[in-house]
């Protein structure tokens, strides 16, 4: 069973999908730990409100270095194997890459290497920007350079034409959720099979 931290800044909605995954039994997992840099951060009373253990770690006034062994700290003392990035909005220190070397894994909202390095709906507006036909989410494991990990999963949708940046975000998110459980699923089988 795949023991997970999560680590996010904001809403963490692919968070509820994960966990639902994990009620339903179609995904082996448990969430040990959930940490967020911000302190209001919904993704923390996610957490909460399905009583898993969690924490804000303010990132203020501090080093991407000192912050990273901190998060170390916290996750291996949690008997982290994987660690999930859901919405996190800080670049992580290379040492802290390093030490969890494919064993990271974020969820980027487009279909990589296009808008690498974008976060959020700055993504979902130039995908429109562009007229892009396809867009989606990508789940990558994360390595000291932004967004340029091995892709494990990617999901595709169909930008309409009446698309905006919300019904667009609104759309990715959704598969982002399926993505994360079909990695996990992929990391599962190899660390087990």
């Amino acid at each position: 069973m795949l023991r997970l931290g999560i680590l996010g800044s904001t809403k963490g909605t692919d968070l509820e999908a994960i966990i639902t995954a994990i009620q339903k039994g179609t995904l082996k997992a448990k969430i040990n730990l959930v940490v967020s840099n911000k302190e209001n951060a919904l993704l923390l009373k996610r957490a909460e409100n399905n009583n898993i253990k969690k924490e804000f770690i303010s990132d203020n006034s501090i080093s991407r270095e000192k912050y990273g062994n901190l998060l170390t700290q916290r996750f291996k003392n949690n008997d982290v194997d994987v660690i999930l990035l859901i919405g996190f909005m800080r670049i992580l220190s290379k040492s802290f890459c390093d030490d969890w070397n494919n064993k990271i894994l974020n969820v980027h909202p487009s279909l990589l290497p296009k808008y690498a390095g974008g976060i959020n709906n700055n993504v979902h507006k130039e995908v429109l920007k562009n007229n892009d036909n396809e867009t989606g989410c990508t789940i990558h494991y994360v390595t000291a350079d932004v967004d340029s990990g091995p892709v494990l999963v990617q999901k595709k949708c169909k930008v309409q034409p009446n698309d905006t940046v919300e019904s667009l975000k609104h759309r990715v998110q959704l598969l982002e959720g399926q993505a994360f459980i079909e990695a996990l699923h992929l990391i599962d089988k190899k660390n087990y099979a």
